[in-house]
């Protein structure tokens, strides 16, 4: 299974997520999107071990420890920028929060593209999915 196809199930994974929680359940909008982003993390995270690199001794092709921290970093970034365009843009309504979040889900998403490549992922090993 190819790495693009785990990342787009994750991006699937997020949305859903947060619109069960924001406009389903009526959760806070950051608290929807911290924790969509979050169970995305993690939904990529099996994927990619158990899918995507499942014929690696490494599993994901880096440590656990660099995946989630980078990761991380990325959930705060979309996070960040979730806040300002929901809250300092006031785009509270299905179709602006959800613009908001893809907005910050393609940003928050290129930044995790560039930290693996440039560091957390030999060029050979992304070569190769």
């Amino acid at each position: 299974m190819n790495v693009w196809v785990v990342g787009g199930s994750g991006a699937v994974v997020n949305f859903a997520v947060f619109n069960v929680l924001l406009h389903g359940l009526g959760r806070r909008a950051l608290v929807a999107t911290v924790l969509a982003s979050v169970v995305a993390v993690f939904t990529n995270y099996l994927g990619l071990r158990l899918l995507a690199h499942r014929d690696r001794a490494a599993g994901i092709g880096e440590r656990p420890t660099l995946f989630f921290a980078f990761r991380g970093i990325g959930v705060v970034m979309e996070s960040g920028l979730f806040y300002v365009g929901y809250h300092g843009l006031g785009l509270h309504g299905p179709l602006g929060s959800n613009a908001v979040k893809a907005v910050s889900l393609v940003l928050a998403s290129a930044f995790r593209f560039l930290v693996r490549r440039t560091w957390a992922v030999p060029h050979e090993v992304l070569s190769r999915s």
